[in-house]
């Protein structure tokens, strides 16, 4: 089955991790995708793999109005959006700079917002669309030493509930997914954090963080890919405003 022939995807931070998941899986459920990163290298990597069903790969700072403009401007109008970009940072609040905040809302938060923002005209002209962020748990509940990147996705689901709203009535939804510990490139710099900062082995680090998930398990990026495609397709017209907690039963 194709739930998606005939959409074209945005998935932004799509080069690796979660990000390259949600791209394979649109594909295979009959999406084409469009790959945005930062690194032109490693989306033309994804790009050959990934074969006929990727249209186009840009390089864009999600940061900055200007370029996210001109690269939705560049490419074929977007029925799906996936906000996926995002970095974590860890820091207690006391130590945490004005320049780590900034930059995790930065590109948490207001990334989000400059993309869904540059492509709400040609839905709302279309009548259709899916606009579809990849928030956190951390958006559901708080987390010691992540404060700045727990704000900005709490402020990402706030983001999704009120444009949810706005939309409503035109043919578009807007939802967030949530995953938790997730198996990808950010987990790993988080146990790398954890063992320099406190002498754990790695093994022991792994297990202080798969042990939030009740499953005890880290979740994986096809996971949470699954759960974005189901959002996209048709068939998921009157699911909007939600934010689906993807964590093996951590957040409920």
């Amino acid at each position: 089955m194709t739930p998606l022939a005939g959409k074209h995807a945005l998935v932004t931070g799509a080069a690796r991790g979660i990000g390259a998941a949600i791209a394979e899986r649109l594909i295979a459920d009959g999406a084409t995708v469009t790959l945005l990163g930062r690194t032109q290298a490693s989306l033309s990597a994804l790009a050959q793999r990934l074969g006929a069903g990727v249209v186009g790969t840009v390089v864009c700072d999600i940061t900055s109005s200007e370029q996210v403009a001109q690269a939705i401007g560049q490419i074929p109008p977007v029925q799906l959006l996936i906000n996926n970009a995002g970095q974590a940072e860890s820091a207690p609040v006391a130590r945490t700079t004005d320049e780590q905040w900034a930059r995790m809302l930065a590109v948490n938060l207001t990334g989000t917002f400059y993309c869904s923002r540059a492509v709400l005209p040609s839905m709302l002209s279309a009548g259709w669309g899916r606009i579809v962020s990849v928030a956190s748990t951390a958006s559901l509940r708080g987390y010691p030493y992540v404060a700045a990147y727990a704000a900005a996705k709490h402020g990402v689901l706030g983001l999704t509930r009120s444009l949810a709203l706005e939309v409503a009535g035109k043919g578009i939804t807007v939802n967030a997914v949530c995953p938790g510990f997730t198996d990808t490139d950010m987990l790993r710099d988080s146990v790398a954090n954890i063992v320099a900062r406190t002498g754990r082995s790695e093994a022991e680090a792994r297990a202080s963080l798969s042990a939030f998930n009740p499953q005890g398990r880290f979740v994986s990026p096809a996971d949470v890919a699954a759960a974005v495609s189901w959002l996209c397709a048709p068939d998921a017209a009157a699911m909007t405003g939600l934010a689906v907690p993807i964590s093996g039963g951590e957040v409920m």
